[in-house]
C-alpha cells in the first residue's frame, strides 16, 4: 500500500513538471545558460524541443573553452525556432575570446530586434601588467550595438576595470531611438577629439529616461564629459573619473557617489538628491535653483575632528565656505539629512558668525 502510494506520489510530481506553463520553463532555463538549457532536453518529450522557443538567452563562456563554445553558439542558434521572437541577450565574455563570437552573437541579437541587452567583458588578471594592459587589453564593441530601433534597456561593463587596463571604447555617436535605460559598468568614454562629440553623447537616444555610470572616466581627462538631455528622469554617477556638467530640465532623482568635479547646470525639477564623496576640494557644484526638491541626503566625509581640529588649519578654511554653500544651494528643500561631519560643519560655522559679529560691538 505504502509503495503504491509512493508510485502514485512520484506519478503526481511528474506529471507537475510536465505540466509547467512555457513561461515559467523558460525563465528556469534562462538562469541555466544555454548550455544547460539545451541539456534538459533529455528530461522529457515536454521539455525536448522548449530551448528553442526560448524569448531570453544567456550566453556566457566563463566555464568554456572559446573555440568550443563558440561551435556550440553556432549549433544552437541554428537550431533555434526562427519563428519565436527574442526579447532579451545577455552576453558574458573572456576578452581573450575572439571578437568573432561576440560579434556572431550580437548579430544575431539586432537581427532579432531584441529589446534588453547586457554584455559584460570578463578581465584576465594574471601576468597583466598595467601598462601592457592599458595599451593592448582592450575591446572595442561593433558599431551596430549602437544603432537599434528596437533596443530599450543596453547595459555594457567590465569586471575588474577600476585600475583601467582594460576598456570598452564608445564611438563618437549612436543611435537608439528606443532607449529608455542605459547602464555603464567601468567604462572609457571616448568620443574622439573634439569637444563637441563629448555634447552629443546622448543625443540620439531621445526616450533615454534612466542613464547609470559607474566606474567611468573620460578618456581625455582634460574634457568634460556634458549630459544634456531633455527627457532624462534619473541619473546616477558613481566612483568616475572627469568632469562632468548635468543639463537635464526634467530629472528627479540624482545620485553622487565619489565622482568629484561634477557640476549641476540646470535641472530645475530636481526631487530626490543623494550626495556622497570625499573630495571636499572638488565638491557638487549647482549654478540652478532647486526649487521643486523634496529630499536631499548628504555625506561628505574625511573630516578630521581631533585634538588638532580640521578647521584650524588656514589652507583648509576655504573648503568650509565650500560646503557651506552648497548647503544653502539646498535651501529650498523639505527633508535634508546630514553625516556628522557636516553637522559640525554648520556648528562651527554658527560659532564663526557669532564670533564675527561679537567683535562688531
Amino acid at each position: 500500500m505504502d509503495s503504491r502510494h509512493g508510485k502514485v506520489r512520484m506519478n503526481v510530481e511528474g506529471d507537475r513538471l510536465s505540466t509547467l506553463p512555457d513561461d515559467l520553463i523558460h525563465k528556469i532555463l534562462f538562469f541555466l545558460g544555454i548550455r544547460y538549457a539545451v541539456q534538459t532536453s533529455v528530461l522529457s518529450p515536454r521539455w525536448r524541443y522548449i530551448w528553442t522557443t526560448m524569448p531570453c538567452l544567456d550566453f556566457s563562456s566563463e566555464d568554456l573553452h572559446y573555440r568550443r563554445f563558440f561551435k556550440f553558439v553556432t549549433r544552437f542558434l541554428s537550431g533555434r525556432n526562427n519563428q519565436t521572437k527574442v526579447h532579451c541577450v545577455k552576453l558574458a565574455f573572456h576578452e581573450k575570446d575572439g571578437h568573432l563570437f561576440v560579434e556572431r552573437v550580437l548579430e544575431f541579437a539586432f537581427s532579432n530586434n531584441v529589446k534588453r541587452l547586457n554584455i559584460t567583458c570578463l578581465y584576465e588578471t594574471e601576468n597583466v601588467g598595467f601598462l601592457q594592459g592599458f595599451l593592448q587589453r582592450s575591446y572595442e564593441t561593433p558599431l551596430s550595438v549602437y544603432n537599434s530601433q528596437s533596443l530599450e534597456n543596453l547595459t555594457l561593463s567590465f569586471t575588474y576595470s577600476y585600475t583601467y587596463r582594460s576598456y570598452i571604447t564608445i564611438p563618437p555617436t549612436w543611435y537608439m531611438p528606443a532607449l529608455t535605460t542605459l547602464n555603464l559598468l567601468c567604462v572609457v568614454l571616448n568620443a574622439g577629439k573634439t569637444t563637441e562629440k563629448y555634447n552629443s553623447l546622448f543625443w540620439n537616444c531621445a526616450n533615454l529616461k534612466n542613464l547609470t555610470l559607474k566606474g567611468c572616466r573620460i578618456m581625455d581627462g582634460s574634457k568634460d564629459l556634458n549630459i544634456c538631455h531633455h527627457g532624462l528622469s534619473n541619473l546616477t554617477l558613481e566612483n568616475g573619473l572627469g568632469g562632468v556638467n548635468v543639463v537635464t530640465p526634467q530629472l528627479k532623482n540624482l545620485t553622487i557617489r565619489n565622482w568629484p568635479g561634477i557640476h549641476l547646470v540646470s535641472a530645475p525639477n530636481l526631487a530626490s538628491l543623494l550626495y556622497k564623496d570625499d573630495d571636499y576640494g572638488r565638491l557638487l557644484k549647482v549654478s540652478t535653483d532647486l526649487l521643486h526638491l523634496q529630499k536631499a541626503d548628504i555625506c561628505i566625509q574625511r573630516l578630521k575632528f581631533g585634538t588638532k581640529s580640521f578647521f584650524s588649519i588656514p589652507p583648509l578654511q576655504p573648503y568650509i565656505h565650500n560646503i557651506v554653500f552648497l548647503l544653502q544651494q539646498l535651501r529650498s528643500v523639505r527633508f535634508l539629512t546630514l553625516n556628522l561631519e557636516l553637522v559640525k560643519v554648520c556648528c562651527y560655522w554658527s560659532l564663526m558668525l557669532l564670533c564675527e559679529s561679537n567683535k562688531d560691538f
